[in-house]
């Protein structure tokens, strides 16, 4: 997990500086309302169609700095906020905390845990209130689900599915989901295994047909089932904008049947800006428009395509 980290803020850093209008021309001045909302799956909820990810916190110097992000693209209009207990060592949720405080009731407020027991689950969605300045969260996901032993150990007599459930039923929680990006047989498993998922987290972008796709695999049972979809490396962490537009990226996952939310992790006021130009009345794309973006997604790519390029998936 480490590792994984490490190289999402390295590639996170890479991007900080890039536009997604493509031009040098000042962009139009981004007002709240401009960003679409859509009904967040099973739950009914309304949400925006981007939502401001927790991993990329990291890229600000300190907490108040990320605290102020967090506020800027609230005023923006951004209302889901995406967290997990592990970001940034939980400066992440601290960051929300703060930058929320007083507009709590306002946003669709979610986190995550990678434990698997009851008991540590429930430790840790205490730590998350106590961080996050709440007594409650909107969604509570299992974090990072990543093969069968997994399953068994989240689903087994007092696995973490025991405090989920507790914590929905006591109103600590709204809506449960389960995370990851490394298999989507293991994903679609999951949802097949427990019928009381609100939503799920998954990899959707331009070139994930190509290889172990969750698009193929996962996506259609997930809307079988009504469960609220969030779609992850929106843009393939930012291989696909050798090829790509930031805007063809959005657009692509948002096109999707199923797909409801796109987690972009915005180092910076301004690259949330971007991405809210970017879904401004917004157009689902053609089915030319999406067979030519997966062509040149996987094409442009050169050498980084498959396991090369989705390192987060598993080797097949």
């Amino acid at each position: 997990m480490e590792g994984t980290m490490k190289r999402r803020s390295f590639l996170s850093a890479a991007l900080a500086g890039m536009s997604i209008t493509g031009t040098s021309a000042a962009p139009p001045k981004v007002r709240a309302g401009d960003i679409p909302t859509t009904t967040f799956g099973k739950t009914g909820v309304k949400v925006s169609v981007i939502a401001q990810g927790g991993a990329r916190m990291d890229l600000y110097p300190d907490i108040q700095a990320a605290a102020a992000h967090v506020r800027k693209v609230y005023d923006l209009g951004i209302t889901y906020f995406d967290c997990a207990r592990l970001y940034w060592d939980g400066r992440s949720e601290e960051a929300y905390g703060i930058g929320l405080q007083g507009i709590r009731k306002n946003v669709f407020l979610t986190t995550k845990t990678v434990k698997r027991t009851a008991k540590e689950a429930e430790q840790d969605l205490e730590t998350s209130f106590r961080l996050l300045k709440t007594d409650y969260v909107d969604l509570w996901q299992a974090h990072a689900v990543q093969n069968q032993e997994d399953i068994d150990k989240i689903l087994a007599p007092g696995g973490a599915i025991e405090a989920f459930e507790a914590a929905k039923k006591a109103g600590k929680c709204r809506f449960i989901g389960f995370t990851g990006h490394y298999d989507p047989e293991v994903h679609t498993a999951l949802l097949k295994a427990y019928d009381k998922w609100d939503t799920a987290m998954i990899p959707i972008h331009a070139a994930d047909h190509a290889y172990l796709s969750f698009e193929k695999a996962t996506l259609p049972v997930a809307i079988e089932r009504g469960v609220g979809i969030q779609a992850i490396k929106v843009f393939g962490k930012a291989f696909l904008l050798r090829s790509l537009s930031p805007t063809e990226c959005l657009r692509y996952v948002l096109s999707q049947p199923g797909v409801h939310v796109a987690i972009c992790g915005a180092g910076t006021q301004g690259q949330m800006e971007d991405n809210i130009r970017a879904v401004q009345n917004l157009k689902k794309m053609t089915p030319d428009e999406i067979a030519d973006v997966r062509k040149r997604a996987v094409v442009g790519a050169g050498v980084y395509t498959g396991p090369t390029m989705e390192y987060w998936k598993k080797k097949a």
